[in-house]
Formats: C-alpha cells, sequence, structure tokens
C-alpha cells in the first residue's frame, strides 16, 4: 500500500517530465467538431496511457473518436456494469482555433510555475494528471482499490452533444465519479453545478405586403419577441434561473411582414424544479398570434445538479488532501459540464480535480504546474484507498 505523503513526494520529482508531456498535449491543437485532430490526440494520449492501463478503447462520435481507458482493481477485473468502478470524465477539446498554439505556444513563466498556452487550463493539464497519478501507482507497488474508467470525449465545449451519451453508459454501476475539469478559484473543488440548455425557439408566420395587405399577414418577428418577453418574465419569477438570447434571425425586408423568426436561446438553473418550469415554459409555447405556428428544438441539455455541502465523496478528499497539509475549499460552479449528468442522477460526484490556474477559454489562460502534481498525487492516493 501506498502511503499518500509517500505518493506526493514522488509526483513532486516529475516536474521536468510533466512539463515535457503538457507541452505536446498543447501542441496537438484539438478544436471541438475537428475529427482528424481529434485522431491524431487520441492516438497520442492513448499512448502515453498504455504504460499503465489495462485496455484502451476508442468509440466513434460525430466529431472523432473519444477516448476510454481501463485499469483493473485490486483482484476485482472491471468485466462491466455492476463492478463498482470509479469514473474519471475528462474532455480533450478545446474552444481554441487550430493555428492558436503558434501566436500564444506553450511557456513556463520565469517563476518556474506558472504555465501558459490554449488548453493548459482548461484541460490539457488534467489529462497530464491523469498520467502521473497511474504512473505514480504503478511505480509505488500500487494498484487501484476499485476497477477505474477515464472517460475522455471530445464535444465537452460544444455541449457533449454526442459524449453525453459516453459518460452515462459508463457512470452505469460507479461507485464514484471524479471531474477533472478546472477547479473554482483557489483550487475549490466543485460539489455542485447550474445547469444548462440551449434551445432553438421558431416561429413561422404569414408574410404579406407591409402596407396594402398587413392585416393578411402574421408577423413571425412580432410574435418572436413577445414570446421571449413571456419567458424573460418566467425566468425573472423563479429563483436562480438566467435567461440569454443569443442570437435572432428573421424577416426579409421592412416592407414585407415576417413569415419565419427564430431565436437561440440559453438557459441556466440551479434547481430541477427550476430547470422543470424553465424549460416547460420554452418547450411548449402557446402563440399569443392565432396563425402563428411555433416549435421549440433543444440543441443541448445538462441537468442541474444541486450543491450538497454535506457530499461524502469530497469529504474524503479534503481529509487525503489534509494528511499534506493541504486545504481544499469546495463551492458550486455557474457553469455546466459532464459531471451535471452523473451528479444530477445521484452518484456521489466531485470536480474540479485539475490543476489550480484561471483564465479559462481566455488569452491569459494559465495553469500552476505544482498543483498539477499535487493534484495527480491527491488522484492517485483516493483510487488506492477507495
Amino acid at each position: 500500500m501506498a502511503e499518500p505523503t509517500e505518493l506526493l513526494a514522488l509526483a513532486r520529482t516529475f516536474g521536468d517530465s510533466v512539463l515535457e508531456r503538457w507541452e505536446r498535449l498543447v501542441s496537438l491543437e484539438t478544436p471541438s467538431a475537428d475529427p482528424g485532430r481529434a485522431a491524431v490526440f487520441g492516438k497520442d494520449l492513448a499512448a502515453g496511457l498504455a504504460a499503465t492501463a489495462d485496455r484502451i478503447g476508442h468509440p466513434s462520435g460525430p466529431g472523432g473518436d473519444h477516448l476510454v481507458a481501463y485499469w483493473n482493481g485490486r483482484g476485482t477485473p472491471d468485466d462491466g456494469p455492476g463492478t463498482g468502478h470509479t469514473l474519471l470524465v475528462a474532455h480533450s477539446d478545446t474552444v481554441f482555433e487550430a493555428g492558436t498554439i503558434a501566436r500564444r505556444p506553450f511557456t513556463l513563466a520565469k517563476d518556474g510555475d506558472t504555465v501558459t498556452g490554449p488548453g493548459v487550463f482548461d484541460m490539457k493539464g488534467s489529462l497530464v494528471a491523469v498520467e502521473l497519478a497511474m504512473d505514480l501507482l504503478s511505480r509505488t507497488g500500487a494498484a487501484p482499490r476499485r476497477p477505474v474508467r477515464l472517460v475522455v470525449v471530445n464535444d465537452e465545449e460544444i455541449g457533449s452533444p454526442d459524449g453525453s451519451r459516453l459518460v452515462a453508459r459508463h457512470a452505469e454501476g460507479a461507485h464514484a465519479v471524479l471531474g477533472l475539469e478546472p477547479p473554482l478559484p483557489g483550487g475549490a473543488l466543485k460539489i455542485g453545478r447550474r445547469g444548462v440548455a440551449r434551445v432553438r425557439l421558431s416561429v413561422r408566420g404569414v408574410g404579406a405586403h407591409a402596407g396594402l395587405d398587413a392585416a393578411l399577414g402574421v408577423s413571425a418577428i412580432d410574435e418572436l419577441v413577445d414570446q421571449l418577453a413571456s419567458l424573460r418574465a418566467t425566468a425573472a419569477s423563479l429563483p436562480d434561473a438566467a435567461l440569454n438570447v443569443g442570437t435572432i434571425t428573421g424577416g426579409t425586408r421592412a416592407n414585407v411582414v415576417a413569415d419565419h423568426a427564430e431565436a437561440e436561446i440559453g438557459l441556466r438553473y440551479a434547481t430541477p424544479e427550476t430547470e422543470q418550469a424553465l424549460l416547460g415554459a420554452l418547450l411548449t409555447p402557446t402563440p399569443v398570434r392565432e396563425r402563428a405556428v411555433l416549435s421549440a428544438r433543444t440543441l443541448s441539455h445538462r441537468p442541474a445538479w444541486a450543491m450538497d455541502p454535506a457530499n461524502p465523496l469530497a469529504a474524503e478528499l479534503v481529509a487525503l488532501a489534509g494528511t499534506w497539509g493541504l486545504k481544499l475549499p469546495l463551492g458550486s460552479s455557474g457553469g455546466a459540464g459532464d459531471t451535471n449528468l452523473t451528479g444530477a442522477l445521484g452518484i456521489p460526484t466531485v470536480d474540479g480535480l485539475g490543476p489550480a490556474g484561471a483564465g479559462a477559454h481566455g488569452e491569459d489562460e494559465h495553469a500552476s504546474l505544482s498543483s498539477l502534481l499535487e493534484r495527480a498525487a491527491l488522484i492517485a492516493a483516493f483510487l488506492e484507498s477507495h
């Protein structure tokens, strides 16, 4: 059995090799919905995991292949649902377009700890941490107590339209779920997430000459405006609800009554009750105008994962970190991720186990090398003992 202090001490000797691996993964750019780049990255990631994993699969998806790696537990093979495995959830895609790395290369700051570059924080550093965590167990002669599965989807940044299916399948029978997304400010773990949905609301009206035959027409734009005003009022009446109209299109000319219009709407909600009320209002709209025809289509959806301050899985991680004298704050995230699904299903879930940093999706994205080493040791210690 590897002691947590032994794992942390060993992790801290891998700074140089971790930087080299981190730079490699960041240099392999992975914008969402790019199957070719997803395949190249998946092959490289699999090569790094192959040193410790018992098997690795590459389930196909519209945006390219995802990755699932498997490790057997001590005397317990992963032979399918019901094994009580620990599920690690991550993603390989970033929000950055191909070519960004040429302008913003992977760089280690003069402080010897801060790393910058596209995707270093969200979330290439987390993938390096998992590789190191499993290597630490191997080098100390230890093994995960339970079977472990790592699911790496390639479409998280666009709502996991296909990856959520993979996460749901591998969550079946899981004992616990560790999300490898970046932590909250200060390195805090996430024990709750607001839910998010994107919905397209479309209106079909009746076109007509706006001067000669206006009464014969039905303005799709006017109908859409009234629908959006009603939705805003509904959102304002609900606790912890947010509504954002991201895009609006419709009509053809100022002298023509618009026969079509649509809006793409983003919803955020903190509880299942608010989620149900918001989505119910949006997905079953009632026309204001008699001849207007409305339709709503869900583009992506992540359920609310309500925060539980007594989360027992988080308490175990906090206790492990405490053996090193490290404090792990806890909090809830306003953003959604793949752990929304597992948390909403009631599976013990904690997210934010990636290295500390800031600036996700921005020009100043950065992460901490020392934090990555600590997170790798924490993941290894948890898997070995739980």
